[in-house]
C-alpha cells in the first residue's frame, strides 16, 4: 500500500491573526482560543487516524516565536508553509510529498466533523482513486487527498469563495482522474457557524456555549 502523510495547514493561534470573523461574536481572545483548540483536535484526529506521517505545515515558520505557547506533541513533522497564496503553499507541500512516493491528505483546522475515522475512510479511498475530496457548506473543501501532483488544481483559484470546490472537481474531471467524493462537511468561519460547534469543544476551548 502506498503510504499515506496527512498535511494539516495552520496559522500560529494569536489573538488577532487568526479567526478573525469570529472576533465580533467571540473577541479576539476568544476566537484565537478556539483556532488553538482547532489546532489541537485536528492534530488529535489526524494521530489518532494512524494512517502514515503527521506533518503540521505552519505559517509562519516552525521557528518562529509566535509559536512558543502552543504545545505540539512531539511525534509530529513540521514543516513551512512558505510564501505566496493558499493555492502556492499547497502545491509546494503536496509536490514535495508525492515527489517522496507518498500520498498526501491535506486538511486545515476549521473542521471538527473531520475526525479520525473520515481521515481512516479518505485514507483508504485515496488507495484506489487518484484524489479525493471533502467539500465544505461554504463552498471549499477541507480535506483534499492526492496520489498525483497536478498544478492546475491550486492556480490561479479565487480561494474563500463558493466556488473552489466546484472548480476543483472540474479541473480533476479534465485530467481524467478518478475521484472519490465524500459527504459534504461545515467548517467554523463566520458567527453563524458557531451554532454546530460542538458543546464539548466550547468547553475545551474556554468559551461560552451557543
Amino acid at each position: 500500500m502506498k503510504p499515506v502523510r496527512i498535511l494539516i495547514f495552520a496559522k500560529a493561534p494569536l489573538p488577532g491573526r487568526v479567526k478573525t470573523r469570529l472576533i465580533p461574536a467571540l473577541g479576539a481572545d476568544g476566537a484565537a482560543r478556539l483556532a488553538a483548540r482547532l489546532l489541537a483536535h485536528a492534530l488529535e484526529q489526524a494521530r489518532a487516524a494512524g494512517v502514515g506521517p503527521v506533518e503540521l505545515c505552519m505559517s509562519p515558520a516552525p521557528d518562529s516565536p509566535e509559536w512558543t505557547s502552543t504545545p505540539l506533541p512531539p511525534d509530529i513533522a513540521t514543516s513551512d508553509q512558505g510564501a505566496g497564496d493558499l493555492g502556492r503553499r499547497m502545491a509546494r507541500a503536496s509536490q514535495r510529498c508525492i515527489n517522496a512516493g507518498e500520498a498526501a491528505l491535506l486538511i486545515g483546522t476549521d473542521c471538527p466533523g473531520l475526525d479520525a475515522e473520515r481521515l481512516r475512510q479518505a485514507a483508504a479511498r485515496l488507495q484506489d482513486h487518484d484524489a479525493v475530496i471533502h467539500p465544505a457548506e461554504d463552498g471549499g473543501y477541507p480535506l483534499l487527498g492526492l496520489n498525483a501532483f497536478a498544478p492546475e488544481l491550486f492556480a490561479d483559484m479565487r480561494w474563500s469563495t463558493p466556488a473552489v470546490a466546484r472548480l476543483t472537481l472540474e479541473r480533476m474531471a479534465a485530467l481524467g482522474w478518478r475521484v472519490w467524493i465524500g459527504e459534504t462537511l461545515r467548517d467554523i468561519d463566520v458567527p453563524a457557524d458557531l451554532a454546530s460547534l460542538p458543546k464539548w469543544l466550547c468547553q475545551t476551548a474556554v468559551i461560552d456555549p451557543f
